[in-house]
């Protein structure tokens, strides 16, 4: 479902550190997924997860073009709308200062 998909957060949390201009290259093979991603005030970043039915659950790690480096994990919810994947992720996010939770909204590009 996920393999060789590239994606972008069209929505995010006032805290969400991902946007429109980071792009998400996904690999999956069987039920394991990966991504690489830039863009944005993302330098570069990693993600490695498990795909059971519809559900992504992943850990990440991102470094920021400011420096600062992010890590977390996630759950989110995958679906089709319009014909294109929509993967709606809840994360929880440790910065260098603070630990946040928030809400991204993908879409397949």
């Amino acid at each position: 479902m996920l393999n060789n998909i590239k994606m972008n957060v069209v929505k995010t949390s006032d805290n969400g550190i991902v946007g429109f201009d980071t792009i998400f290259k996904f690999k999956q093979k069987g039920d394991l997924v990966s991504a690489n991603y830039t863009g944005g005030k993302i330098k570069q970043g990693y993600l490695v997860g498990r795909l059971e039915n519809n559900v992504l659950s992943f850990c990440y790690c991102q470094y920021r073009i400011t420096g600062e480096m992010d890590h977390g994990n996630s759950n989110g919810v995958l679906s089709v709308e319009d014909g294109k994947i929509k993967l709606e992720e809840r994360f929880n996010m440790n910065t260098t200062n603070s630990k946040e939770t928030g809400i991204n909204i993908f879409k397949e590009l």
